[in-house]
């Protein structure tokens, strides 16, 4: 499944109202941590296809990052049935992300 890009218009639809889990990447285009997580995120997306996989950009979507109290990039936090039920910060391995999710 192909990484979603979140938005102000979709988030509440894409991760709040997701019937699967969803991993949510906090992230900046000029974070280099962030860079180097983004193959990382998008071989879940392939290779899990029971969890939804988005990507929100602090800088186009501040209310959102602001809501979640997101202070450092990457974050990772994860939803089930439209509560956050984990967050991670940082480059982190591939299991640890897969972790979150499960």
């Amino acid at each position: 499944m192909a990484v979603i890009k979140l938005t102000t218009e979709n988030f509440e639809q894409e991760v709040m109202q997701a019937d699967q889990p969803v991993l949510v990447d906090f992230y900046a285009d000029w974070c280099g941590p962030c860079q180097m997580m983004g193959p990382v995120v998008e071989e879940i997306a392939d290779e899990m296809p029971d969890i939804k996989v988005c990507k929100l950009n602090i800088d186009e979507q501040i209310e959102i990052a602001q809501r979640f109290r997101v202070m450092t990039i990457p974050t990772f936090m994860a939803f089930k049935n439209g509560e956050s039920v984990g967050k991670q910060i940082g480059a982190v391995p591939k299991s640890a992300l897969l972790d979150l999710v499960k």
